[in-house]
């Protein structure tokens, strides 16, 4: 089935029409669904949300969550606190993950196709996470095999504000996937670009999406060569 990849939400409700427009296909959602750009209304924020929640729920095969540093830090202290963290509706936000956790993950990957919230460059999982490149990269980060792995997913180097020499898969920035992971193809969000980027490096090959805000989304084909379309809606 054909996947319509949707960037970071942060409140928008313009991933209805999309899921209108391609009721035949499934969906993977980037992650960070809250803490928006604008000022926030806090209600239709978290009910933006519920309804998220529910479309994975109504039919969970067809629908993947993935998590962003814009929900991590309500769920764990373990990352980074990142901007505009709505402290006035914390509790409900943590209540509304936590109940929920088991509808979330952290990556997922088809075939040779790796989505997660920031992406993963060649250096970090090899020398930060120390994985094992020939087996399935996304189980490996849904289940990291101890604390040093879980420590490195959560990473936040200078070019986000942290303190660690590269970035995990949650703070990962454009700038640190100049040489993403190699012989993969990666869909990721978290960097703001105004359209879809395609950057193709050392073997790899990276779409960063975060584009909602401009209406736009990536629809991938799984067939006999697995293909990717840019699409948009006002």
């Amino acid at each position: 089935m054909d996947k319509i990849v949707l960037g970071d939400i942060h409140g928008l409700r313009i991933w209805k029409k999309i899921v209108d427009k391609h009721s035949d296909c499934s969906f993977v959602f980037l992650g960070d669904y809250l803490d928006p750009y604008e000022e926030p209304d806090l209600k239709a924020l978290l009910d933006n949300l519920k309804e998220i929640i529910e479309f994975k729920k109504a039919d969970p095969k067809k629908v993947v969550l993935l998590l962003g540093n814009h929900d991590l830090h309500y769920m764990t202290y373990k990352i980074e606190t990142s901007s505009r963290y709505l402290f006035e509706a914390e509790e409900e936000i943590k209540s509304l993950f936590l109940s929920n956790e088991k509808l979330f993950q952290y990556a997922y990957q088809e075939e040779n196709v790796i989505f997660t919230h920031a992406g993963i460059s060649d250096i970090w999982f090899m020398k930060d996470f120390k994985g094992d490149i020939n087996s399935n990269i996304a189980d490996q980060l849904n289940k990291p095999a101890s604390d040093a792995q879980e420590q490195a997913l959560f990473a936040c180097s200078i070019w986000r504000g942290g303190g660690e020499k590269r970035s995990g898969i949650f703070w990962a920035d454009i700038n640190e996937l100049a040489f993403p992971l190699k012989n993969r193809m990666q869909i990721v969000g978290h960097n703001r670009v105004k359209k879809i980027v395609e950057v193709k490096e050392n073997a790899g090959r990276i779409f960063f999406c975060d584009s909602l805000f401009n209406g736009n989304y990536l629809k991938v084909c799984f067939r006999e060569d697995v293909k990717f379309l840019l699409g948009r809606v006002k």
